[in-house]
């Protein structure tokens, strides 16, 4: 079994070194090359500290100890609900699976400690990480459960949404209504770093969905596609852009809730009627969907289920499940005043 003496002799530091490294102390002053040659005589000697001892649930259950590392502020998840609701699901289904969260890390605001994370049975990531980095830092990949995102690398766990085939069904009702004049309005893929770093990631499974789409059906523009920040003051701005065109579509297809809120409050301004002059349609069917005027159409993304279901999957790979799962949780086509006949 590895020690904190073996991996001091094998870096060439004192133990002391070693154990304030693996403790993220503050006051230690070490050089970054230091810090980073410690860390990997951890991972290349699979060093794991005493892990705590489960405690035992009041039905006699075991309960482990787990983390969750968010990509999102709380300000974030306050300006769209989608997050928080996976959130919400991941710890509702903990309780019930005796998981305990002992650890919650914000990416680029928390200290990652891998000594810390050794500790835990297992992690739940909502969002996009940079995973090379995850990896340098905890070691049992088979008990990482990722959620809203999938990694390029192989062998995690995955709880994503049929977001291809909601786009699909989204197209398919305007064109029914008889749009063909149908703009996209997206935001960015970035995946974080652990310290606080942006990665530039693939395209949105949406955009892609649509451009395909579109261009199957000959009714592809380049410059009807979009693309900003998600909040609603990405949708003002962006929405403010074609309005200032003049060229406005019959039909807009928005990627989240929150960027169809600023851009209803662009038209609202600007005097342009939902649906009779432009019809909007989006995703998430957060709460305030329901209740805009007119009220919106949206597609319904299952998210306080997308984190029940990573619970699960975290507490089958506890239990000895070797082989990864990637689970993709269906949708719902939400239709509501948003969207009318194409005018004449």
């Amino acid at each position: 079994m590895t020690t904190i003496k073996d991996i001091a002799m094998q870096a060439n530091v004192s133990t002391a070194t070693v154990s304030r490294i693996l403790n993220n102390d503050p006051t230690l002053s070490v050089s970054d090359i230091t810090r980073k040659r410690v860390q990997e005589v951890v991972h290349e000697l699979n060093y794991k500290p005493a892990r705590k001892k489960s405690v035992k649930a009041e039905k006699g259950t075991e309960t482990h100890h787990i983390g969750l590392l968010l990509t999102t502020t709380k300000e974030e998840e306050a300006r769209d609900p989608y997050f928080m609701s996976i959130r919400n699901g991941v710890e509702m289904a903990s309780e019930e699976y005796g998981l305990n969260i002992t650890s919650v890390f914000n990416v680029g605001l928390s200290d990652i400690n891998p000594a810390v994370l050794s500790g835990l049975s297992g992690l739940i990531v909502i969002g996009r990480v940079n995973v090379e980095e995850l990896q340098d830092v905890y070691f049992d990949n088979k008990k990482i459960v990722f959620v809203d995102s999938v990694p390029e690398q192989k062998g995690y766990d995955v709880v994503i949404s049929d977001l291809e085939y909601a786009t699909d069904e989204v197209l398919t009702h305007l064109f029914e209504l008889g749009h063909k004049d149908i703009a996209y309005m997206g935001g960015g893929v970035f995946f974080k770093g652990l310290y606080n770093q942006e990665f530039v990631g693939d395209e949105d499974v949406r955009k892609l969905a649509y451009e395909k789409i579109m261009k199957e059906k000959g009714f592809y523009q380049e410059e009807r596609v979009l693309v900003g920040d998600w909040s609603p003051n990405g949708g003002y701005v962006l929405m403010n852009q074609l309005i200032e065109s003049g060229q406005l579509p019959s039909a807009i297809v928005c990627a989240s809730d929150p960027m169809a809120l600023g851009a209803f409050r662009a038209l609202h301004e600007a005097g342009i009627k939902v649906p009779e002059d432009i019809s909007i349609i989006s995703f998430d069917d957060i709460d305030a969907a329901a209740y805009l005027q007119p009220a919106l159409s949206t597609v319904k993304i299952h998210s306080f289920e997308m984190g029940k279901t990573a619970v699960k999957l975290l507490q089958d790979r506890i239990k000895g499940r070797e082989l990864p799962m990637k689970v993709i949780l269906p949708t719902e086509l939400i239709l509501r005043e948003s969207t009318g006949l194409k005018k004449a």
